[in-house]
C-alpha cells in the first residue's frame, strides 16, 4: 500500500444483495483495515469507472482498486481473499487457473445474482459503526 492511497478500494454493486453481503463478509475479516468501499453507482464509483475507462455493462459487480491499478471479476475477488484473515488467502492460489475459465464461472454467478439473491431499491446505507469504511 502506498502512502498516497493507504487503503485498497472495493467498488461493488450497491443494489445487489449478494454484493452487499460480500462487503459485510469482507469487513468482518479485514482485521488489518486494508479496505474501503464505495458503490459503483456512487460519485466515487463513477469517478473510478471513468478514470480506468471501465465498461460498466461488462464489469458491473466488483472492482478492486490498488494504487493506480484495478482488477475486475475473479481477479478482484481472489486478490481481496488474499488480504482476509483466516484461510481465505489460500483461495488466491486459484489465480493459476486461466482467467477466461475463472471469469466464465464469475460471470455466470454475476449474471444470476439478482435472480438468486435479490436486489435492493437503493444502495446500502452503512451503520454508524461501519460508516468510516465507506467512501
Amino acid at each position: 500500500m502506498t502512502s498516497t492511497q493507504p487503503h485498497k478500494i472495493i467498488l461493488f454493486d450497491g443494489v445487489c444483495n449478494l454484493c452487499n453481503s460480500s462487503v459485510t463478509f469482507i469487513i468482518k475479516r479485514d482485521y488489518k483495515d486494508r479496505f474501503r468501499f464505495a458503490a459503483l453507482q456512487s460519485e466515487i464509483g463513477q469517478h473510478y469507472i471513468q478514470k480506468f475507462d471501465i465498461d460498466p455493462v461488462e464489469t458491473d459487480s466488483i472492482i478492486l482498486v490498488e494504487a493506480d491499478n484495478y482488477y475486475a471479476k475473479s481477479s478482484a475477488a481472489l486478490r481481496i481473499a488474499k488480504y482476509l484473515s483466516g484461510g481465505y488467502p489460500l483461495l488466491y492460489g486459484f489465480m493459476i487457473v486461466p482467467k477466461f475459465i475463472r471469469n466464465t464461472v464469475y460471470d455466470y454467478i454475476a449474471k444470476n445474482r439478482y435472480k438468486w439473491y435479490g436486489k435492493r431499491e437503493q444502495c446500502m446505507i452503512p451503520t454508524p459503526e461501519l460508516k468510516a469504511k465507506f467512501l
